[in-house]
């Protein structure tokens, strides 16, 4: 039994923000590119001075793009370029963009997290931790809009809840059937982390995990996870979720890991 203390990653924010302070991919790069703009009219304006030498204007341009392009960074806490890099390359599949258009952003009063719709009549799933002791909570579609959202059922020893929203023809995806799981399996993962909303990316099964506080044994992944992607939906090769992103965890063997609750373990609940 592994006693590693995992961690569930809930990004907190205001509820009032989620439209006005997450930034899509395609804002971000229109930010860099601004940046890269600004700076290119400003090394134009230097340019006919001849009283500046090249250096110093050449040095001076470099220090304003690489200054906004850190700013930016310490304000989102991106780890990597890989990680929005990985993102943009997947969304230009044709499957995958279907796909994120059932994974919503699940807002409370004090945070966010991520879940996905599995029926077209609004059945939501996330974790529980996602929503636990909130009093106010929406989903909000990445084409449909928000919902407000009531919390049909919350199953706490596997930390996953289902939700209701109002409405039908609501996007949604397929859960795997038995799913079999192997390591090295390729997966992809779709979630709201950090100050983004529709990011994916992919990782590969590692092994499973039995934790000190739970009766199930859960899925370890090799994997960029981040706050906020809590409810994210893990998928197969086939585009089935075979499972839930629900936290991290620092193994003694594999490092820093995602953890993911088998779907199978939704179904048990269900009989």
């Amino acid at each position: 039994m592994e006693d590693e203390k995992y961690e569930q990653d809930v990004e907190q924010v205001d509820l009032s923000s989620i439209d006005d302070e997450d930034l899509t991919e395609e804002q971000m790069n229109k930010l860099v590119l601004k940046a890269q703009e600004e700076s290119r009219l400003h090394r134009k304006e230097l340019i006919p001075t001849k009283r500046i030498p090249k250096w110093f204007i050449w040095m001076l341009s470099i220090t304003l793009v690489l200054s906004t392009v850190a700013g930016l960074f310490q304000v989102f806490s991106i780890p990597a370029i890989d990680f929005l890099m990985t993102s943009a390359k997947l969304s230009q599949e044709e499957d995958i963009s279907i796909y994120k258009e059932s994974v919503v952003v699940v807002v409370s009063e004090d945070g966010k997290g991520t879940g996905f719709s599995i029926s077209k009549d609004g059945i939501i799933l996330t974790n529980y931790h996602v929503i636990e002791n909130k009093e106010s909570i929406y989903v909000v579609f990445p084409e449909d809009g928000r919902f407000e959202a009531t919390v049909l059922e919350t199953f706490e020893d596997i930390d996953v809840a289902v939700l209701k929203i109002e409405g039908s023809h609501f996007p949604s995806l397929t859960l795997a059937e038995n799913p079999k799981i192997e390591k090295d399996d390729a997966i992809t993962f779709i979630g709201n982390p950090l100050s983004f909303k529709g990011i994916v990316n992919e990782g590969t099964i590692l092994a499973p995990l039995k934790l000190a506080d739970w009766q199930a044994e859960v899925m370890m992944i090799q994997a960029p996870v981040y706050r906020g992607n809590s409810g994210s939906p893990v998928f197969n090769k086939a585009g089935e979720v075979i499972g839930i992103v629900f936290a991290t965890l620092n193994h003694n063997e594999y490092g820093k890991v995602g953890l993911f609750i088998p779907i199978d373990l939704y179904y048990d609940k269900l009989k």
